[in-house]
């Protein structure tokens, strides 16, 4: 999109630029609405992990609220600036976030524990590194989708074996909102054009940030609700202030 005020970061060098026109309040914010839109997310990881260090979670889930976050932190610095260099802020955190995702979900039936992580950790540094040198355009969403996909079938199997009906309300909750989410994303991207004549932009992209906070909170309260009755910790599904939802466990005396 055009610029509307002058340009603190200096010229666009990112390779990709969403349907809100640029610099339109500020001089230091270049898509202000994409930028702001991440601050739900940044919030709602933060929540998640309180609750999983409050209640000694496996450190695991602690490192994927804190990915939550830093992948937050990394687009508000690349909407902000429209810079190379914030972009792959942006979509290095996402892959090494997925990663983790991968750990989490296959890790119950890993039979040799180091070899795991180990592979996902080099994958995740060499994938940085690469990334940093060849600019991937569109190779870079096809192999982030690959990633998700491959979550897909492990996911579901938790969900068939979950009984609870209060997690398996956060299970599609987690659909939900990735479809809404994704459906925002898509029309930002397709109907631009369009959308920019409309006499309000409903800001797609912004909705896909806020929608995606949701996502990730919802996945990560339902793998930890999956995780603490692989342990035995007797979970349950309880609400702050009757709205948002998070996992009470009670371990045994003996753990």
């Amino acid at each position: 999109m055009a610029d509307g005020i002058s340009s603190f970061w200096g010229p666009v060098t990112s390779t990709i630029e969403c349907c809100e026109k640029n610099y339109a309040y500020s001089s230091y914010i270049a898509e202000f609405y994409n930028t702001i839109s991440n601050i739900p997310s940044i919030l709602l990881a933060l929540i998640g992990l309180i609750n999983a260090l409050r209640q000694r979670f496996e450190k695991r889930f602690s490192v994927l609220h804190i990915s939550n976050m830093t992948l937050a932190i990394g687009s508000m610095l690349y909407h902000a600036t429209l810079q190379r260099m914030q972009q792959q802020s942006d979509e290095t955190p996402m892959v090494w976030e997925m990663l983790l995702y991968m750990y989490i979900l296959h890790s119950p039936d890993w039979h040799y524990r180091s070899t795991m992580p180990t592979f996902l950790f080099l994958y995740g540094a060499v994938f940085a590194v690469v990334h940093s040198v060849i600019r991937f355009g569109v190779g870079f969403k096809v192999h982030y989708v690959i990633l998700c996909l491959l979550c897909v079938p492990r996911m579901y199997k938790y969900y068939i074996y979950t009984q609870d009906v209060s997690a398996k309300r956060l299970a599609k909750l987690y659909v939900a909102t990735l479809v809404l989410g994704s459906f925002c994303w898509f029309c930002d991207r397709v109907f631009c054009k369009e959308i920019s004549r409309w006499p309000i932009n409903p800001q797609g992209h912004a909705l896909w940030h806020v929608f995606m906070g949701f996502n990730s909170y919802f996945a990560n309260t339902f793998l930890m609700f999956c995780r603490a009755q692989q342990r035995g910790w007797t979970p349950k599904i309880v609400h702050v202030l009757g709205v948002l939802p998070y996992v009470k466990i009670e371990k045994p005396k003996t753990q």
